[in-house]
C-alpha cells in the first residue's frame, strides 16, 4: 500500500491536495437534491431519500432513547491559531485554526425536522492551502438517558488551547463537561507504531459506542481502541498499531463478544486494499477477517448480515458521486447495494429497520449557519 506523508486521518480523507479540494468545493457548491441524485440502487427493493438537511459536516449518528435521531456534527471552524503555544501538525495539512464552540450535534425528529442540541463543542480547520476542512463532534453515544459526545475538533495543536478532545457529557440544556481528557490521555500513551511525517497530538478521534454502560472509541491516527468510563478511566483495549501498522481504523461495531473494525488506509487509495478487523473483549487476537474494502468509514450488522460503508472507491482520493455500501453475506460474500453517495462518513440503523447515512460529511467551513450536509434514509436492504 503507497503511503505519503500526508496520511493522517483528516488528510487522508479528505486527500491533503489540490485534486481533492477541489472536488470538495464543487459538491459543496451543489444543491442538496443535486447531491444526492447520484445514489445507484442495486436492487429495485433499496430506496433510497433525503431525511433531513442543513448539516455542517455531518458525521456519528445515533437514536436517543427518545426514539429520535442525533447527529454529530464537524460544525463551523474556526480562525483562532496556537502556532508557537504548542507542537502543531505539519504542513500542508497543517496548521489548523480552530474556535472553542461551533461543534454541534443537532436532533431530527420522525419528520426529518433538524433541531441545534448544542454548538459548545470546539471546531478546527485545516490549513487553506489544504481546503480550510472542518473537524468537531466527531460521534454520539447514550448510556440510559445520558448523552456523550466525543471531540475531534479540539485540542491544542488544533488551534484550541483550552478544549480538548475527549469525551463530553452533554446536559438537558445544552450545556457541555468534559469526563474525559483523549489529548492529554494519547500524549501520556503512546502506541508502538505511531505514524511518521503525518502525527496528530491531540488525534483525530473518530466513533463512539455505548456498550454494558462503557464507552468504547476508535482512534485512527494513532490507531487504537480504548474503552471510557462514565467517570473519567480510560483503558486501552487494543494498540491496532501495533500488529497491523498504520492502517487508519476509523468505525465499529461490537457483536457478541467481539469487535469489527474497519480501516480506512492510506493515500493514493487502492482499491480493495481495505479491511475489517476482529478483535477480541479483551484485544486480544487482531486479525481481518473481510477483504477486499475500500476507504471504509461505516461498519454495522443487521438480520445477520454485515454493511460496510466506503467513502469512496474508483478514485485515487476522496471524490463525490463514489461512495457506497457494501452487504456482506455470513459466507463472506459482497454485495454492493447503494452506490453514488456524496462523500458519506457513518451510518446507523433504526428503530424502524432502516439505515440512516451521514451525507456530504466533510468539507470547509458551511458559507451559510446551516451547511448542504444530509441525512439520507435507506430502505429495503
Amino acid at each position: 500500500m503507497t503511503k505519503l506523508h500526508t496520511s493522517s486521518p483528516r488528510s487522508l480523507l479528505l486527500g491533503g491536495a489540490a485534486s481533492a479540494a477541489l472536488a470538495l468545493s464543487g459538491v459543496f457548491g451543489a444543491t442538496a437534491a443535486t447531491a444526492a441524485s447520484p445514489a445507484t440502487l442495486a436492487a429495485s427493493a433499496v430506496q433510497v431519500s433525503v431525511f433531513a438537511t442543513g448539516f455542517n459536516n455531518p458525521r456519528g449518528l445515533k437514536f436517543g432513547p427518545d426514539g429520535k435521531l442525533y447527529v454529530a456534527e464537524g460544525g463551523l471552524g474556526g480562525t483562532d491559531s496556537t502556532v508557537g503555544d504548542c507542537p502543531q501538525v505539519g504542513p500542508p495539512i497543517g496548521p489548523y485554526t480552530g474556535d472553542e464552540d461551533g461543534g454541534r450535534i443537532s436532533r431530527v425528529d420522525s419528520n426529518g425536522v433538524r433541531t441545534t442540541v448544542t454548538a459548545k463543542f470546539p471546531s478546527s480547520q485545516t490549513s487553506a492551502g489544504s481546503g480550510n476542512l472542518v473537524n468537531g463532534v466527531a460521534d454520539i453515544a447514550f448510556i440510559g438517558n445520558a448523552m456523550y459526545a466525543l471531540s475531534a475538533g479540539g485540542g491544542c495543536s488544533h488551534g484550541v488551547k483550552h478544549r480538548p478532545n475527549g469525551v463530553y457529557r452533554v446536559h438537558s440544556d445544552g450545556s457541555i463537561s468534559l469526563v474525559a481528557n483523549l489529548s492529554a490521555w494519547q500524549k501520556s500513551h503512546p502506541v508502538a507504531h505511531p505514524p511518521v511525517g503525518d502525527f496528530e497530538p491531540d488525534g483525530t478521534w473518530y466513533s463512539m459506542r455505548a456498550i454494558d454502560g462503557w464507552l468504547y472509541a476508535v482512534e485512527p491516527n494513532h490507531g487504537e481502541l480504548v474503552r471510557i468510563s462514565t467517570s473519567g478511566d480510560i483503558h486501552r483495549v487494543a494498540d491496532i498499531s501495533a500488529s497491523q501498522g498504520h492502517i487508519v481504523p476509523t468505525s465499529f461495531v461490537h457483536r457478541g463478544d467481539d469487535f469489527y473494525v474497519g480501516n480506512l488506509g492510506t493515500f493514493p487509495i487502492s482499491t480493495g486494499s481495505s479491511v475489517i478487523l476482529h478483535i477480541e473483549q479483551d484485544g486480544s487476537n487482531v486479525h481481518p477477517v473481510v477483504w477486499g474494502l475500500t476507504t471504509v468509514l461505516g461498519v454495522a450488522f443487521h438480520n445477520d448480515r454485515m454493511y460496510v460503508l466506503e467513502n469512496t472507491v474508483g478514485e485515487q482520493f476522496p471524490t463525490p458521486g463514489h461512495g457506497d455500501i457494501v452487504r456482506v453475506s455470513p459466507n463472506g460474500n459482497k454485495t454492493v447495494v447503494v452506490s453514488g453517495l456524496a462523500l458519506p462518513t457513518a451510518m446507523t440503523f433504526g428503530p424502524d429497520g432502516a439505515l440512516y447515512v451521514s451525507n456530504l460529511g466533510f468539507g470547509p467551513p458551511p458559507s451559510k449557519p446551516n451547511g448542504p450536509g444530509q441525512v439520507l434514509r435507506i430502505t429495503g436492504l
